[in-house]
């Protein structure tokens, strides 16, 4: 291999790896009552990716309960106004919700697929992903374009370490003051109203 192929390749290499660093580049933006939330800047999006992070004293069993019932997830689901299950084939569910936000922005709803898995550890896993065109859309609301996520639930000695990480692009026009307060409250009211919950 000539020097000039070796310094490419070598170039590349490094490019690759910081990118890869880059994407995994979390920044913590609050640590509050047992729970951190996280934030990542994502290639190509002016909306940041968030993560929440916290231990919950319950069972693995009482958190699949309140995930799976769509309608009453929406008690403890940040800016919730209604949810409900469209359609469910063993590990896969569809969900459609309604979401408040502040005047003047218009309403947002999602229609979000849902596919769980469970790792041999005992850790739970479930993906969010988007299907915007798997309703039509509705009066009064803008469909988010993009979400993906996941939850991931993690036995440790009798409680649950509980990560709730996702990255939307809510659609149509949002101010940014709007949009950086929502990826730190979502994550954090969420996952301590479910604490609660759950508790």
């Amino acid at each position: 291999m000539g020097f000039k192929m070796r310094y490419l390749v070598a170039g590349m290499l490094c490019l690759a790896s910081c990118w890869a660093q880059a994407a995994d580049d979390w920044q913590l933006a609050k640590d509050e009552n047992g729970i951190k939330v996280y934030l990542r800047a994502v290639p190509g999006s002016p909306y940041k990716a968030y993560r929440g992070v916290t231990v919950i004293d319950t069972d693995m069993q009482t958190l699949r309960r309140l995930m799976e019932n769509a309608a009453e997830a929406c008690s403890w689901i940040h800016e919730c106004k209604e949810q409900k299950l469209l359609r469910h084939e063993e590990r896969q569910a569809w969900t459609y919700t309604r979401f408040n936000t502040p005047w003047p922005v218009t309403p947002r709803d999602s229609v979000v697929h849902i596919t769980e898995y469970e790792k041999r550890d005992g850790v739970i896993r479930r993906e969010l992903e988007a299907v915007p065109d798997y309703l039509p859309e509705e009066d009064g609301y803008v469909r988010v374009t993009r979400v993906d996520g996941f939850w991931e639930l993690v036995p440790r000695e009798g409680k649950v370490e509980v990560t709730y990480q996702v990255h939307t692009e809510p659609g149509g026009s949002v101010p940014s003051w709007l949009a950086n307060k929502f990826v730190v409250e979502a994550p954090y009211n969420t996952l301590r109203a479910l604490r609660e919950r759950a508790q």
